[in-house]
């Protein structure tokens, strides 16, 4: 009991200063690091070069997903910077005017399609302004933004949450996998990451309308679902379209492309259906006249004015769809060939000096930073290949690298630290003398298998939530409890990977009500102060995930997969 009150620690310090006190993560993470390496060192004996080589691998991590982050954000500003961006949205606004089919095509196939290809809260950061500037009331786009990219998380930007978040943690118990199952952490990481695509299609079928009937509700003149039921058959079309090439791409490809080809491609046949005149509503819906809305629906920022734009200065309507989403696409095309072509795909992974490893200090804890095989590398190439294409200027292409690179500033240091923590809170037996059975994650593991026992696959999405809700980011939520997750299912004989699936559930529903990206959607409104009213009217759709995600991986690992490993 005492060890898990001390194992426990890091944690407790990370929900009572993040949450309770609202301290940033770029100070709270340092001094969950730091009790962390004190528990380690005094309840573990946990020798001082294995806390360092723990943390430097943590930090070798780190720098890898800041890498992919990185890349992701240059192409998106690269294109915001070129007028791509603002062309691609009015490509989708003119389709209808209807406010309903505004919220399935800019706030749940746009916002998916900017989370697959950069993710770490830039949809709600980016389609939010979009949807004000279109005439929505600031708390609506936010609400609607938010929703909509959620089942995207999944995957986040080009497949991080897997690659890094599945993986970096898992690294721990690569024997007991490969025994488990003759697998590489890489390959059991892809496998559970088509189960986990399997859960978020399957609940992410309801999201667009979920999305809808959260506007028309709380933003319609009467509080009233109908105006959601008459246009029920397009948002469940669009979530099927959406679900079936998102898991198929899972199951064919990789963790990489699910978000992005579910988007485009759902997206592009909803659009393709509306114009033809399919499943266009019998009369468009509207928010109340300007006049009447609650003060509490709008912030500093008057919507459907220039001011609530994107900002640049570039004329949109003179650039094609097809040049606007380009870079994108080469992006896919450099993507499936490095990951589908098997020569290609060797020579990233082990070629000489695609990758930089360390056997830290000797102890037997390896780090690595895979540069040339991490998508970073070919989301940079196409944010460079991007620029002759639209013939940008040097003062515009200046301007995307500096506010890329500022923006991975503050998250730098708490991804840092975090990734820096759970190496440490996974390792503290490595050096082999503790003095405790089990590392701070096997004894967290085993307490939560004793209390909840047979019952934990209903509570398993639970603890991604959380994880996601405290920190803000499903990557590190899932670098904070995948091994958790994997240890649980082992020490109650069940299916670990369906346990780590189900961890991508929580997981990606829990950034709806993340703090930082309520803060952050909310500034790009001017709404700064109105975050408890969208985590309030978020925990609607949480709850329906989080109990529709308990079910599924109940059934899933009692009644239709009971024998995965």
């Amino acid at each position: 009991m005492v060890d898990t009150l001390f194992a426990l620690l890091p944690l407790l310090i990370v929900v009572s200063l993040l949450v309770g006190l609202l301290w940033p993560a770029s100070r709270v993470m340092p001094l969950a690091w730091a009790t962390a390496a004190a528990v380690a060192f005094v309840v573990w004996e946990m020798p001082l070069n294995y806390i360092a080589a723990a943390s430097i691998t943590g930090v070798m991590a780190a720098i890898e997903i800041l890498w992919i982050v990185f890349g992701a954000l240059v192409l998106l500003y690269t294109l915001m910077a070129s007028g791509a961006v603002d062309r691609i949205n009015s490509g989708f606004a003119q389709i209808s005017d209807d406010r309903r089919v505004q919220v399935i095509l800019l706030g749940f196939f746009l916002a998916t399609f900017i989370e697959g290809v950069a993710g770490f809260g830039t949809p709600a950061a980016v389609v939010a302004p979009l949807l004000l500037a279109l005439g929505f009331p600031a708390l609506a786009a936010v609400v609607a933004a938010l929703i909509g990219h959620a089942v995207a998380t999944v995957f986040g930007a080009v497949g991080t949450p897997v690659i890094v978040g599945f993986e970096t943690p898992l690294n721990a118990v690569e024997a007991q996998i490969a025994q488990g199952t003759g697998q590489t952490v890489s390959q059991f990481s892809a496998e559970a990451a088509v189960y986990a695509a399997l859960f978020n299609g399957l609940l992410g079928i309801l999201m667009p309308l979920v999305a809808v009937s959260m506007i028309v509700y709380f933003f319609g003149e009467d509080r009233s679902l109908k105006p959601a039921l008459d246009v029920a058959p397009l948002a469940l079309l669009s979530g099927v379209l959406f679900a079936v090439p998102y898991v198929l791409s899972a199951y064919l490809i990789g963790p990489e492309l699910p978000s992005i080809f579910a988007a485009m491609i759902g997206g592009a046949v909803v659009v393709g259906l509306l114009k033809a005149g399919y499943f266009v509503p019998d009369s468009e819906w509207e928010f109340p006249p300007r006049e009447s809305w609650p003060s509490h629906w709008v912030g500093t920022i008057e919507p459907g004015t220039d001011d609530a734009t994107t900002g640049t200065e570039t004329q949109p309507q003179s650039m094609s769809l097809l040049r606007a989403w380009s870079p994108y696409l080469i992006l896919v095309v450099l993507l499936i060939g490095t990951r589908v072509i098997g020569p290609i795909a060797a020579f990233l992974e082990d070629g000489p000096l695609m990758a930089i490893e360390w056997n830290v200090f000797g102890t037997g804890l390896v780090g690595e930073i895979a540069w040339a095989y991490v998508p970073g590398t070919w989301l940079l190439l196409s944010a460079v290949i991007a620029i002759p294409l639209f013939g940008m200027r040097r003062p515009e292409i200046s301007s995307a690298w500096k506010e890329a690179a500022g923006k991975i500033v503050s998250p730098a240091v708490a991804l840092v630290f975090v990734i820096a923590m759970v190496e440490i809170m996974l390792e503290t037996t490595a050096h082999g003398t503790a003095p405790v059975d089990g590392s701070m994650i096997v004894v967290l593991a085993d307490a939560t298998a004793s209390l909840t026992g047979a019952a934990y696959p209903f509570f398993a999405p639970i603890v991604g939530m959380v994880g996601a809700f405290v920190a803000g980011s499903i990557t590190v939520s899932n670098i904070t409890f995948t091994a958790f997750q994997f240890e649980v299912g082992t020490t109650l004989g069940l299916s670990t990977t369906l346990l780590i699936a189900a961890q991508s559930i929580g997981a990606a529903i829990g950034n709806l009500i993340a703090i930082h990206n309520v803060i952050a959607a909310l500034a790009t409104v001017g709404m700064a102060g109105a975050t408890g009213r969208v985590i309030r009217l978020n925990l609607i759709p949480v709850a329906y995930y989080l109990i529709g995600g308990g079910i599924l991986t109940t059934i899933a690992v009692y009644v239709v997969f009971p024998t995965l490993f």
